[in-house]
């Protein structure tokens, strides 16, 4: 077929992307055949059919022919320029292949080796830092034990020193009680390196030295024990009272004297517990912060005077000859509880290393950095539930007479007799104890001890005196008790 020449094969129906076979061979088929014949005539449509594809083979076939030399033409061209892009592009790739293995050369191998250095100075940061540690921890350690050796040493100097100058053994003390302070700081920073051993903190990595387990166990917690125990023993020990007179004499200025001793003493053993006492780890804030070790202490002296009050009076009521002297010993337990509230009322909290960070609203308020309390005698208040410790005192040792004075009237005999016979004399006395008592001691004038909240304080002395009077047997119930006896033994 000539080209430009009509053909009269339906192309577009052959290249129409919805063709169906089905279907064109079915329109062929009824456009060859009448509808109503039965036996169809098949022929004349195939025949077609092959006579489209000869057509269509035929003008392929001219096509391709007359077309060959520009199709390979074209082919040998583009066949050129793809081998030429090749080329290019090998060349590429080869420039790309030289380029990468010098960056690895000169970068990656660089950088493995730059990387292998980081391990390395990060370990020795590390090996660093830990030999810091351990080194610190070994100067706190040798810190120490020198004032643990002072602190020694002193106490015998002291005792060997007593006997000839009393003045150098009191300083020999005070020096001891300065240097048990000292000793008590160290081991707080010896407390804070074991307890940094998280990550990045300080003390990381000294739980695996042996050197730091050893100076733990043979030298930190020996030493600890041995402060604590002698800051105990300086409260438990605390009086004021004895040796104190009313007038100038050379005996009085040594009461001055050993009563302000005995201050700075408390006050030593008061900042060393108070520094001792455990920081839980979840201490949220500083004013959270109560010091444990030193409440005990504190409990545990007001719950001695208290005890050993009720037994001395319970004795006294059985030997009313020996009831004055007594009362007098009370009176002064008394005393040294009021000194020891005064002197507790005028200290702040020292500063714990190991505590949080106050707040800044509290640090603009003037508060304290420790703790946050304006001094230390309010949680020993809180944790008695009292208002004073002389009220706590008569209150308690009130509260345990009763028991103690129907026993000696259900005995009867002699000593019941006496305390009735006796009994506005006693509670005469007992008033005068109780007042006696809730005074500051003399030996206090002159030590800084505060005794401007003396006066505020009669009505707490006049109901102590109520509280102890109320518990004292009245005649009648000595006299029944008495004639019960009697009849009993008739």
């Amino acid at each position: 077929m000539v080209e430009g020449e009509p053909s009269y094969i339906d192309y577009e129906a052959f290249l129409d992307p919805e063709f169906s076979p089905a279907s064109f061979a079915n329109s062929l088929v009824v456009a060859t055949n009448n509808a109503t014949d039965t036996p169809l005539d098949l022929s004349t449509p195939l025949s077609r059919v092959l006579f489209d594809l000869q057509e269509i083979d035929t003008h392929i076939h001219t096509l391709t022919t007359k077309s060959a030399l520009p199709l390979l033409t074209h082919t040998r061209d583009q066949t050129a320029a793809a081998g030429r892009v090749l080329k290019e592009t090998e060349d590429q790739i080869s420039s790309v292949t030289q380029g990468y293995e010098r960056l690895e050369k000169e970068v990656l191998r660089k950088w493995e080796a730059a990387d292998e250095a980081r391990v390395a100075a990060e370990k020795s940061l590390a090996t660093v830092r830990l030999a810091r540690a351990v080194g610190r921890c070994l100067a706190l350690s040798r810190q120490l034990e020198g004032q643990l050796s002072e602190i020694n040493g002193g106490g015998a100097l002291a005792g060997v020193t007593a006997g000839n100058d009393g003045t150098t053994s009191q300083t020999s003390a005070r020096d001891d009680y300065r240097t048990l302070e000292r000793a008590a700081s160290t081991i707080v920073s010896l407390r804070r390196m074991f307890s940094a051993t998280g990550m990045g903190e300080e003390g990381h990595g000294l739980d695996g030295v042996k050197v730091i387990r050893t100076l733990k166990t043979e030298l930190a917690m020996p030493g600890e024990n041995m402060v604590k125990s002698r800051a105990q023993q300086a409260i438990n020990r605390f009086s004021m009272s004895a040796g104190s007179a009313g007038v100038s004499t050379p005996h009085a200025q040594s009461g001055y004297r050993q009563a302000r001793d005995a201050k700075a003493r408390l006050i030593s053993a008061i900042t060393i517990l108070y520094l001792l006492s455990p920081v839980p780890k979840n201490l949220g804030s500083a004013s959270d912060f109560q010091p444990d070790l030193l409440l005990s202490t504190l409990q545990g002296y007001m719950h001695t005077a208290i005890v050993t009050s009720l037994n001395a009076i319970s004795r006294a009521l059985s030997a009313l000859p020996t009831l004055e002297r007594t009362l007098l010993e009370v009176s002064r337990r008394c005393q040294d509880i009021f000194a020891l509230e005064a002197i507790l009322s005028s200290l702040r909290p020292p500063s714990h290393p190991l505590l949080p960070p106050s707040p800044a609203s509290d640090r603009n308020d003037g508060q304290p950095h420790a703790g946050g309390k304006a001094d230390l005698l309010q949680p020993l208040l809180n944790s008695l539930d009292t208002a004073s410790l002389p009220s706590y005192f008569w209150r308690s040792l009130a509260s345990s007479l009763t028991a103690r004075t129907q026993e000696i009237i259900s005995r009867s005999g002699v000593s019941a007799r006496t305390l009735r016979s006796n009994r506005d004399r006693l509670k005469k006395e007992i008033r005068e104890c109780v007042l006696r008592g809730s005074q500051l001691p003399a030996a206090t004038m002159g030590t800084g001890t505060d005794r401007g909240h003396v006066e505020s304080r009669s009505w707490e002395r006049e109901a102590a005196v109520m509280r102890i009077l109320s518990r004292l047997p009245n005649s009648h119930s000595i006299q029944g008790t008495t004639h019960g006896h009697g009849h009993g033994d008739m």
